[in-house]
């Protein structure tokens, strides 16, 4: 994918350190974008262009606990591309619909997009964004302690623990945690263990 301009980039990379994060920083968007590099590598993306400024947005607000996270951070991604990149071809409304579909990881079904190109872009997009579930066991514990982090001095611990527990054993009981048959086959059986783990045996 093409660099972004420089003050684009130092605009985005300011919005990730504010306020400062345990998980949802830059770094985490490099994460998610080398699982977007794996799967450009292995078939491509529809829109490989939306699907890169999608990464690079959609934790660009991040404030614990606040319900309007995506909205606003799909809202930056609209007004970086209007205001740097107004000649780069990109479909800006496709941008906005894969970051504002992160507000509802957990709740997706495979079915829930179109059987064609920007569906499979939705589901592939939405598991790289989860795919630190089905990671090695270590790497998972590292999140989970960070997202805890995030949410220490924000919300009562006793509050976060329940709210946590319950987002994890729904993930659990979901036929399916990842969209795409690709990410279902590499990471479904690592990403149970994980739950299991964190849900039976640490708490």
């Amino acid at each position: 994918m093409p660099a972004l301009p420089v003050a684009q980039r130092e605009a985005l990379e300011a919005a990730y350190a504010a306020p400062p994060r345990a998980y949802h920083h830059f770094g985490h968007v490099g994460d998610v974008m080398r699982e977007v590099a794996a799967v450009h590598a292995g078939g491509g993306w529809s829109r490989p262009r939306e699907i890169w400024l999608a990464t690079l947005y959609h934790d660009a607000v991040y404030e614990p606990g606040a319900r309007d996270n995506e909205a606003r951070s799909a809202a930056m991604a609209r007004e970086a591309i209007a205001r740097w990149l107004p000649d780069a071809g990109l479909d800006a409304e496709r941008v906005v619909a894969l970051i504002e579909a992160t507000a509802r990881h957990g709740q997706h079904a495979p079915g829930d997009f179109a059987d064609d190109g920007d569906g499979e872009d939705m589901r592939r997009f939405l598991d790289c964004d989860m795919a630190i579930l089905g990671a090695p066991a270590a790497a998972f514990d590292a999140y989970d302690r960070a997202i805890a982090t995030e949410y220490r001095g924000r919300v009562p611990g006793w509050l976060y623990r329940i709210n946590r527990r319950r987002f994890l054993a729904g993930l659990l009981r979901r036929p399916r945690i990842f969209l795409s048959e690709a990410f279902h086959a590499r990471l479904d059986a690592a990403a149970r263990g994980n739950l299991r783990r964190v849900l039976f045996t640490k708490r």
